[in-house]
């Protein structure tokens, strides 16, 4: 779960204080970031994701361009997405307010979904990624190996390990009654919350941050050499896109799993101090929202910049700003207009067939 939508007793959310100090520790800066700031960030990125990942379903399932491995990925990428914008607007509530108003059950159940979301996420980029592998340096097995049983099977596979991977979140998070009211957070075993807080900074850099940066780095070299050794003359495009694909993904989500490891760790790294602990949580909070915009930036790097997925985004927004025009009569009237939707969706087609 969030670091700090979920868990605003521990980190810097919603409480003032900070006691694992001798003097209590005043965190109001942090506060008012939470409560002020982050809910329209939040928001944003949660009308842009949706808009974004929204038009790559539609694409995808209304053209029928499930035949293929990539799309079949593609898809369940952007549906992960729109599971962890569909909690957003909750934690955006929850921040705004204050305290925790949805009650025990939606607690455990939206902390488990975005934490479902979010791996989800991280687990198709993978697979994306070793598709392009496979389909660029071994062209052969891969026509054996990327049909659709397999994309059906893996992509199964996926949601049912991300869902283990959710599985604390399911468990342990809880609505709680505190001094400044009702919050949803996590409750471990008393004996134990120092080993889940580890475990759980531990996973989100070993799951989000070192294993997706280490088959990109292993996968986009193999393709890299193959694409040099090629005499095509789109590799430079095709190299310098898999470079941005490398490099956005680490900016966008290495600051924020860095800061979570050094906010867990900090008792080893730094000597204790309020300071210290302030500055932690403001960091957790920018880099967090960073983070959360890359959900946004997933259908521009893996749909939007292909041409076979523009060609039909054309086609659809043409269709639908004709037939939206003649509805309300702003067009042409009559034959013109029954004349004018036909040509448009045949210079559509047209230009489609060319595409694909």
């Amino acid at each position: 779960m969030a670091t700090l939508i979920a868990r605003p007793e521990n980190e810097a959310g919603t409480t003032a204080f900070d006691y694992e100090f001798t003097m209590p520790c005043m965190k109001i800066q942090v506060q008012e970031l939470g409560t002020h700031l982050l809910p329209p960030l939040y928001a944003l990125v949660f009308v842009l994701g949706l808009l974004g990942n929204v038009m790559v379903v539609v694409i995808l399932t209304k053209y029928r361009r499930l035949c293929t491995l990539t799309n079949i990925y593609l898809l369940n990428l952007a549906i992960c997405d729109l599971l962890f914008l569909g909690t957003l607007p909750f934690w955006i509530h929850y921040l705004h307010r204050g305290e925790w108003t949805f009650g025990h059950g939606m607690c455990r159940l939206l902390s488990g979904l975005y934490c479902i979301g979010l791996y989800g996420e991280i687990f198709f980029i993978v697979l994306l990624t070793v598709d392009r592998y496979l389909a660029i340096v071994h062209a052969v097995f891969a026509l054996r190996t990327r049909t659709i049983t397999i994309g059906i099977i893996s992509s199964v596979l996926t949601w049912a390990l991300a869902g283990v991977v959710a599985l604390p979140e399911f468990l342990f998070y809880k609505a709680q009654e505190q001094s400044e009211g009702l919050f949803c957070s996590s409750l471990y075993p008393e004996d134990e919350e120092d080993i889940w807080k580890r475990f759980y900074a531990l996973r989100m850099n070993i799951l989000s941050l070192a294993l997706p940066l280490l088959v990109m780095v292993v996968c986009y070299s193999g393709i890299i050499k193959t694409l040099v050794r090629c005499p095509n003359k789109k590799k430079h495009k095709a190299i310098r896109l898999i470079f941005v694909i490398m490099v956005v993904f680490f900016l966008f989500w290495a600051p924020y799993n860095l800061v979570v490891l050094l906010s867990t760790f900090q008792n080893v790294f730094f000597e204790a101090s309020c300071e210290r602990s302030n500055q932690l949580d403001m960091a957790l909070q920018v880099t967090e929202v960073i983070s959360y915009t890359h959900c946004c930036v997933n259908p521009i790097i893996y749909a939007f910049v292909g041409e076979k997925f523009r060609g039909y985004l054309r086609h659809f927004y043409r269709r639908q700003v004709v037939m939206c025009l003649g509805k309300c009569n702003l067009l042409l009237p009559g034959e013109k207009l029954d004349r004018s939707s036909s040509g448009s969706r045949s210079t559509g087609e047209q230009e489609l067939s060319a595409v694909f």
